[in-house]
């Protein structure tokens, strides 16, 4: 995984929950301040650069604010990185599994275009840091993979020689390797282009012939099956 650098607008967040009080209001919207100033600091600055006065001075919160909610910088991370799974939302139901698979990547992928956040997340999956756990995003993509393949083998929707947890990891490995790539010759090269590309050179090794010429893989994918799940998504994310 690795940073887009579009100037594109953001994906607007849901406000938090009405049944919250006025001091738990505040205080999601106080740790979502800080989660998004850290994120365009990491984002702009990598982990190692980046400075909790620089984060502060986003947000013109005090430091016992920031500590109220992170234990520091390492904390702050570790939220921004997990954001790359609990921000992102599972596609809605399909006609086919395979077109999930396929959905999950698209989703993401339009999210790194358009939130600084998941952005951050995703250069900072990348970021070789003593001390910084960041296993849990591939873990997590990995088995959200697994388990919609798995489905979709059931289902007889793949060729009978694809292992889905071997399938799985060479999608989540080729993907963060394209984003990469991408993020190091933007602007010679378009996210969605690549990795519609990527996604329609797995496919034809994977699935059934029957089931590949029914699958959407038009461009705007991302962008509408996002606003499908989008309002059912939990208001206390982040």
């Amino acid at each position: 995984m690795d940073e887009v650098s579009q100037d594109v607008p953001r994906v607007r967040r849901r406000p938090a929950s009405a049944h919250a009080g006025p001091k738990q209001d505040r205080a999601f919207r106080t740790r979502r301040l800080i989660l998004e100033a850290a994120a365009a600091v990491f984002d702009a600055y990598g982990y190692r650069a980046a400075k909790l006065s620089d984060i502060l001075e986003r947000t013109n919160l005090t430091k016992g604010a920031l500590y109220f909610h992170f234990a520091g910088k390492e904390d702050l991370a570790r939220a921004v990185l997990e954001a790359q799974i609990t921000e992102t939302p599972k596609p809605a139901p399909q006609c086919f599994k395979v077109q999930e698979y396929v959905d999950m990547g698209l989703i993401y992928t339009h999210l790194l275009l358009t939130d600084p956040l998941l952005r951050a997340s995703a250069r900072l999956t990348l970021e070789q840091v003593p001390g910084l756990n960041r296993t849990s995003p591939y873990v997590e993509w990995v088995e959200r993979n697994i388990q919609v393949l798995t489905e979709a083998k059931a289902r007889g929707e793949l060729l009978m020689h694809v292992d889905p947890a071997e399938t799985a990891r060479i999608t989540v490995g080729a993907y963060g390797g394209m984003n990469a790539m991408v993020a190091a010759l933007s602007p010679e090269l378009d996210l969605r282009h690549e990795i519609l590309a990527l996604y329609r050179h797995l496919l034809a090794g994977v699935a059934v012939p029957g089931v590949l010429l029914q699958l959407d893989l038009r461009p705007d994918r991302g962008e509408r099956v996002l606003a499908e799940v989008l309002p059912q998504a939990s208001p206390a994310r982040g």
